[in-house]
């Protein structure tokens, strides 16, 4: 059985009288790269505190690795990496001997995994560098390195590509699928959807405190019906047209350009012809998770 690596019962937490997270009901599990994503404040950071035991709950529970988490029961984040925001350095110390304090936290960590944290983030070549020197997206690669170092049975992390160059970013994807593969879960917080879409197998949709959708990647995606964009010389025929195909939900034009939403381009094309409406362009709109995303958060 698929160990879930972390849960929540009726999450909430309410500063003064509002409620940052409400009643949240979610589920991660072992080997898979789990997304959390939502508009600037939805409730993410807060959810993530409390599973890190920096943040108390106002109601509801939060597990990691099966062990309930508050700031007082911290047990499981023995197992657990993190990095949340802007990593915290010593800058006048370089990559090396930054991760090497981290390591000496944890025992059995030597410095052959010291190494092995470092090649596998590509620092390799600047790893004795002072961090003072480094850009946005090098200083990450060394937050994500301490994160790693102790061997993680699972990692929280938050925007971790900020200020990766597109080579950086495409990196950490290969090495969170690499993580997940071999055995070290990973929650993954992150804005940029065409990321998640990429690396993470399943996704919470955080909207206003709580969550407007959970599940496969997948499975979201198909969800969202189909749309297609089509240019005519003759766009008021074409909108009379689609009054009498089944199954379209709205029709939006602008000049001799339309979208219709609700069926297929096969559908659109064979209508149109019977109609004797010839469209000079007909594109069928890519689902992706940022529609998804869109279509979620504008319902509710």
């Amino acid at each position: 059985m698929t160990q879930i690596v972390l849960e929540t019962k009726d999450l909430t937490k309410t500063f003064g009288t509002r409620k940052a997270v409400d009643a949240i009901n979610i589920t991660a599990y072992e080997g898979e790269v789990f997304g959390f994503v939502g508009p600037n404040g939805a409730g993410k950071t807060t959810t993530l505190g409390m599973a890190l035991g920096l943040v108390h709950p106002t109601d509801g529970e939060v597990y990691v690795l099966g062990q309930r988490v508050t700031p007082n029961r911290v047990q499981a984040l023995r197992d657990i990496g993190a990095l949340l925001g802007a990593p915290a350095f010593i800058p006048y110390l370089s990559a090396w001997e930054n991760i090497e304090l981290v390591a000496r936290l944890s025992p059995g960590v030597d410095k052959k995994r010291i190494h092995e944290v470092i090649e596998l983030v590509g620092l390799t070549e600047s790893a004795r560098k002072k961090v003072s020197k480094f850009s946005t997206g090098m200083k990450q690669r060394v937050g994500l390195a301490m994160a790693l170092v102790h061997r993680p049975r699972f990692i929280i992390l938050d925007e971790p590509t900020n200020g990766l160059d597109p080579a950086g970013m495409r990196e950490i994807r290969q090495l969170l699928r690499s993580l997940a593969e071999n055995g070290t879960s990973a929650l993954l917080s992150s804005h940029l959807l065409n990321e998640v879409q990429q690396v993470c197998d399943r996704i919470a949709v955080l909207h206003r405190g709580r969550v407007v959708a959970q599940g496969r990647v997948d499975d979201l995606l198909n969800r969202q019906k189909p749309a297609v964009r089509l240019t005519v010389h003759d766009a008021e025929a074409a909108v009379r047209a689609f009054e009498s195909l089944p199954g379209v939900e709205n029709v939006q034009a602008s000049g001799n350009s339309l979208l219709v939403l609700g069926v297929d381009s096969q559908a659109v094309m064979n209508h149109l012809l019977q109609h004797h409406v010839i469209p000079t362009e007909i594109t069928a709109q890519k689902t992706d998770l940022e529609s998804v995303f869109m279509d979620l958060t504008s319902a509710n």
